[in-house]
C-alpha cells in the first residue's frame, strides 16, 4: 500500500496508480492526513482532537475520534484486509501511523530532497539536477488539497512549501550550471510570477535570459522585481540581485558561461596549456578564384570579436569548405594564437559536449575532462580567455552544436549548407555560384574559350561540377570542348558525363536531398516530371496534386533545402516561378525512375504526368482563345488562369508545352496531345514557329490515328495544310487538305469542313484557278454560315475578296464589299489581328497603294503579279 498527501490525499497498491482511493468524509481525511504527515511518529488524541474542532471541540470528542480511527482501520482495511490494524496503532497518549519510508510520498520527497542537496554542494550537477527533478514531480498540488487544515496541518504545509520553493531554487541552479539556461526561461517566468519576493528565483530568471542573449529582456526582469520590492515591502533588492544587475548592464562575458554554487561565486581556475594551435588541413589546391568573396570574408574575420565570427552558407557543391580553408589559411596574422579545423558531421553529426571535448583535445587540455556541457563550456571559456583563436566549424547541422562553443567566447567561422535557426552572434555570408572568369578558371579552359560558357551553364556554374568537368577532359584527351558541352547539352547524359571527372558528384548531389523528410523526397522526385523550363505554382501543384497554398509551401520547402530555385519575383514577395537546378533536375528523373521500378503498381507517374498535362492544356486553351478566337472547334472558357497578355504567356510557356505535348504523347496520353496541339497551333501559324509547328500536329495527327478520331485527323491534317500552303508547297497542300476534307466528311465536322473548303480554295488561287478556287470558296462561305461558324465565315470572305482582286474577279468593288464583311465580323470575334488585317487591305483598295507583295492572310504574302488594284 502506498499513500500520497503532496496534493489531494491518496492511497493505492502497487501497480494500480490509476485508480486510487480517498475516504469520503473530510474527518476521516484529516484524521488520516495529519498521522500521515507525522508519520511514523505518535500524534496525541488532544493534538487530533484541536486539529479536527479546535478551541471548542464537543463534549465527545475523545469517543468521536475513536468511532473515526476505527472508520480510518476499516477504509484501509477494505484496500487491504487486515492492512489498518497493522499500520494504524493505538500508543499512548494517542495514534500512530507506521509506514516504510518508500510507502508515502513526502518520505521520498524529503530524502530525494537532501541527497539532490548534498551533490549540489558537491558539483555534481547533473545528479543535483536529476535528484531534485525527482523530488519536485512527486507534488501535484498543495499538501492535502481538498482536505480542511487544522492548526498543525497548516504550519506542516507551510513548512513543506518553503521546502519545495528551496527545491526549486536548488534545480534551477543547477540546470543553469548544466547550460539549460534557454529551456528553463519559461519555468523560471512562471516560478518568479507565483513568487514574487524571492530573490534567488529572479536572479536565475535574469541569469537565464542573459545566457540567452536577451540581454534587454533581463534588465526589465530586474527592473520588474525592484518595483515590488519597493512597493510591497519598501526595500531595495539585495547585494547579489544588484550585482547580477551591473555585470549584466556591463555584458560580463564571465556571466555567460556557468559559475561555482551559488549567485556571484566565481568560476573555479585551471591551469590551462597556452599554446599555439595549428590545426588546419592543407588548402584545397584546385581552389581558384572567389576573390570577391574571399576579401569580404577577410573583412568580415578582421571585425569579429569575442562571441563573434561568420556563417557562411550555400547549396552543396558551391566550395564552403574551400572558400572557409583558403580564407582561414590567409588570416594567419589576424588569429597568432592559432587556427583549427574542426568537422561536426564526421559520418555522424556530433553533440555540443563532443564538440566542446574536441576544441579542449586541439588546445592540449588533458584528461580527465568533465562530462556535462556546462563544466565543459567553462573550460573552453578559460581557454580561450584572452586568446585570438579561429575556429572553422565544418558541416553544421544546427545551432544546438556551436552555440555553446560561440557562449564560451569561440570566435568561428562556422560553416552550414542552411542557416541553423536560432544561432547568434554571427555575421552571416551567403555564397553562390561562381560565373565568367572564376568558372573559365575551374574548367581551366583558356579566356574566351567558345564552348565555356556553355560548359558552364549545364554545369549550374557549380564549382563542384565545374571541377568535375575539368577533369573530365583531363580524362577523355580526346574531346575538345565542344564534345563536352554536346555531352552536358543532354540531361540523360550529363550526370554520366560528369561522373567521368568526379566518380562521387551524384552521391555529393544526393547529401541535399537525404536531408529533406519522405514528403519533401517525393515533391522533388515528382518535380522531374515538369519541363525543364521554369514552372509556374499553378504547374508545380498539379504535379504535386496540391491546393496552390499548399504547394507553395512545398515549393519553400525545397528551396530552403537547395533542391529548388526560384526564377522569378511575384507580387508580396513571392516566388512565381520555379526551376530544378540543371543538376538535380536529371537527378530527380533518376530517382523517379528507381522509384517507380520499386513499386508493384508503377501507375503513379503517368498520373501526375496526366494533371500537369492538363493543367498546361487547360491554359493553352484559354490563352489560344484569347490570340484567336473561334478559331477552335470547341471554344475555351476565358476566366484568367493566363492574364490579359495570352501572347507572353505563350512566349514564355512554349518550349515548356511542346516538351509536355511529347511527354504526353510518348505516354499514350492521346487525348491529351491533342488538346495541346490544337491550343498551341494558333500561336505557332501567328509567329511563323514553322519547324515547332510541324512537329506538333504530327504528333496529333498520330494521336487521332490511336483513338480513331476522324475530327482530330482532320484538324491536324488541316494545319498540316495549313503549313505547306504558307511554305509555298502548294502540291503536298493540296494532298494534305484532300485528306483533311475526307476525315472532316467521314466525322460530320462540318464547320471544319468549311475551313477545309477555304484552304483548297486558297490552293487554287496560288494555282491561278480562279474558277475552281470561286466554286470551292462560295461553298466554304454557305457551310460556315449555315453552322454559324464566324470565323469560317471571315476567313472565306477574305479569300472571296482575294478572287474578286485577280484577272476575271469582280473588281475592287466586290473585294471592297468582302472585306468590309470581315471588318463586322472580326469585330464580333473581339479578334484585333484580323480586323487590323481586313482595314490593311481596305486602305490599299482605298489608295490602290499595293505593292509588289500581296498578303493573302494575316501575316503571309505573296507576289501580286496578277492581282489588280
Amino acid at each position: 500500500m502506498k499513500f500520497r498527501i503532496l496534493g489531494p490525499l491518496e492511497l493505492y497498491q502497487d501497480g494500480a496508480e490509476d485508480t486510487p482511493l480517498t475516504p469520503g468524509a473530510a474527518k476521516l481525511r484529516v484524521v488520516l492526513g495529519t498521522l500521515l504527515a507525522r508519520v511514523n511518529e505518535v500524534v496525541s488524541a488532544d493534538r487530533l482532537i484541536h486539529e479536527l474542532w479546535g478551541e471548542v471541540p464537543p463534549r465527545t470528542a475523545a469517543t468521536t475520534l475513536q468511532v473515526y480511527v476505527s472508520h480510518v482501520r476499516k477504509f484501509l482495511d477494505a484496500a487491504d484486509p487486515g492492512y489498518g490494524r497493522r499500520a494504524l496503532l493505538t500508543r499512548a497518549p494517542g495514534y500512530l501511523m507506521r509506514l516504510d519510508p518508500d510507502q508515502l510520498d513526502l518520505t521520498v520527497f524529503e530524502r530525494l530532497h537532501h541527497t539532490g542537496r548534498a551533490a549540489l554542494a558537491a558539483e555534481d550537477y547533473l545528479q543535483a539536477s536529476e535528484l531534485l527533478h525527482g523530488a519536485l514531480t512527486l507534488w501535484r498540488g498543495e499538501l492535502l488539497a481538498g482536505t480542511p487544515l487544522g492548526p498543525m496541518l497548516e504550519r506542516i504545509a507551510n513548512r513543506l512549501g518553503e521546502q519545495r520553493t528551496t527545491a526549486l531554487e536548488q534545480r534551477f541552479r543547477a540546470d543553469l550550471q548544466l547550460g539549460r539556461h534557454a529551456e528553463l526561461i519559461p519555468e523560471l517566468q512562471g516560478a518568479a510570477a507565483e513568487h514574487p519576493l524571492r530573490e534567488e528565483l529572479h536572479g536565475h530568471l535574469m541569469t537565464a535570459l542573459y545566457r540567452a542573449g536577451r540581454q534587454g529582456d533581463a534588465l526589465r526582469a530586474f527592473t520588474e522585481v525592484r518595483r515590488t520590492l519597493v512597493r510591497e515591502l519598501a526595500v531595495e533588492p539585495g547585494v547579489p540581485l544588484r550585482r547580477l544587475q551591473s555585470r549584466i548592464l556591463a555584458a560580463d562575458p564571465e556571466l555567460l558561461l556557468p559559475e561555482g554554487v551559488g549567485p556571484g561565486a566565481p568560476a573555479p581556475v585551471l591551469r590551462l596549456p597556452r599554446q599555439v594551435v595549428e590545426a588546419l588541413p592543407p588548402a584545397d589546391p584546385a581552389f581558384a578564384g572567389r576573390a570577391v568573396e574571399l576579401a569580404r570574408l577577410a573583412e568580415l574575420l578582421a571585425e569579429a570579436r569575442d562571441h563573434t565570427g561568420v556563417l557562411l552558407t550555400g547549396a552543396c557543391g558551391v566550395g564552403k569548405t574551400a572558400l572557409a580553408l583558403a580564407a582561414a589559411h590567409a588570416a594567419a596574422e589576424l588569429f597568432p594564437d592559432g587556427r583549427a579545423y574542426l568537422d561536426l558531421h564526421p559520418g555522424h553529426p556530433l553533440s555540443a559536449e563532443e564538440a566542446l571535448v574536441r576544441v579542449l583535445r586541439l588546445g592540449g587540455v588533458p584528461d580527465p575532462l568533465p562530462a556535462d556541457q556546462g563544466a565543459l563550456r567553462a573550460l573552453v571559456a578559460q581557454l580561450l580567455r584572452g586568446r585570438k583563436l579561429l575556429l572553422v566549424l565544418d558541416h553544421v547541422a544546427g545551432a544546438e552544436q556551436v552555440q555553446p562553443l560561440l557562449d564560451a567566447g569561440a570566435i568561428a567561422l562556422v560553416v552550414a549548407r542552411r542557416a541553423p535557426a536560432g544561432l547568434r552572434g554571427l555575421a552571416p555570408l551567403a555564397l553562390g555560384v561562381v560565373t565568367g572568369p572564376d568558372a573559365r578558371e575551374l574548367l581551366q579552359l583558356p579566356s574566351g574559350a567558345p564552348d565555356a560558357t556553355a560548359i558552364a551553364e549545364h554545369c549550374d556554374h557549380l564549382p563542384l561540377a565545374l571541377r568535375a568537368a575539368g577533369a573530365a577532359l583531363v580524362a577523355r584527351p580526346h574531346w575538345t570542348a565542344g564534345t563536352l558541352a554536346e555531352r552536358l547539352r543532354g540531361e540523360r547524359t550529363r550526370l554520366a558525363t560528369l561522373r567521368i571527372g568526379d566518380p562521387g558528384l551524384t552521391d555529393r548531389l544526393l547529401t541535399q536531398y537525404q536531408e529533406v523528410g519522405k514528403e519533401l523526397r517525393s515533391a522533388f522526385r515528382t518535380l522531374g516530371l515538369l519541363p525543364a523550363q521554369p514552372f509556374e505554382l499553378w504547374a508545380a501543384a498539379a504535379a504535386l496534386d496540391l491546393a496552390p497554398e499548399e504547394a507553395e509551401l512545398v515549393l519553400e520547402a525545397l528551396v530552403h533545402a537547395h533542391l529548388l530555385r526560384p526564377a522569378g519575383a511575384g507580387a508580396g514577395g513571392h516566388h512565381d516561378r520555379y526551376r530544378l537546378p540543371a543538376l538535380l533536375r536529371p537527378l530527380a528523373v533518376e530517382l523517379l525512375g528507381a522509384q517507380q521500378g520499386q513499386q508493384a503498381e508503377p501507375g503513379g507517374e503517368c498520373s501526375v504526368l496526366h494533371r500537369v498535362c492538363l493543367a498546361y492544356a487547360e491554359r493553352a486553351a484559354e490563352a489560344d482563345e484569347l490570340i484567336t478566337p473561334g478559331r477552335r472547334s470547341r471554344p475555351a472558357a476565358v476566366t484568367g488562369l493566363v492574364g490579359g497578355r495570352p501572347l507572353d504567356w505563350f512566349a514564355r510557356e512554349r518550349r515548356a508545352l511542346t516538351e509536355v505535348l511529347r511527354a504526353a504523347h510518348a505516354a499514350g496520353l492521346w487525348a491529351v496531345t491533342e488538346e495541346l496541339a490544337e491550343s498551341l497551333t494558333g500561336y505557332l501559324e501567328t509567329c511563323a514557329a514553322w519547324e515547332d509547328w510541324e512537329k506538333v500536329q504530327r504528333l496529333a495527327l498520330d494521336a487521332a490515328g490511336h483513338l480513331a478520331d476522324e475530327r482530330g485527323r482532320a484538324g491536324a491534317l488541316r494545319s498540316l495544310a495549313d503549313l505547306a500552303w504558307q511554305q509555298g508547297h502548294l502540291e503536298s497542300a493540296a494532298d494534305l487538305y484532300q485528306q483533311a476534307r475526307q476525315a472532316a466528311a467521314r466525322s460530320g465536322d462540318q464547320r471544319q469542313l468549311g475551313r477545309i473548303l477555304v484552304g483548297l480554295g486558297d490552293v487554287q488561287l496560288s494555282l491561278g484557278e480562279f474558277g475552281e478556287a470561286g466554286e470551292l470558296l462560295d461553298l466554304a462561305l454557305a457551310v460556315a454560315t449555315e453552322h454559324e461558324d464566324t470565323r469560317g465565315r471571315y476567313d472565306a470572305l477574305r479569300a472571296l475578296a482575294l478572287l474578286a482582286r485577280s484577272p476575271g474577279g469582280g473588281g475592287p468593288a466586290e473585294a471592297e464589299r468582302r472585306l468590309t464583311e470581315c471588318v463586322e465580323l472580326a469585330h464580333r470575334l473581339r479578334d484585333r489581328r484580323l480586323d487590323a488585317y481586313a482595314r490593311r487591305i481596305l486602305r490599299e483598295l482605298r489608295t490602290e497603294d499595293a505593292g509588289p507583295g500581296l498578303e493573302v492572310r494575316p501575316g503571309v504574302w505573296r507576289l501580286a503579279a496578277g492581282a489588280t488594284g
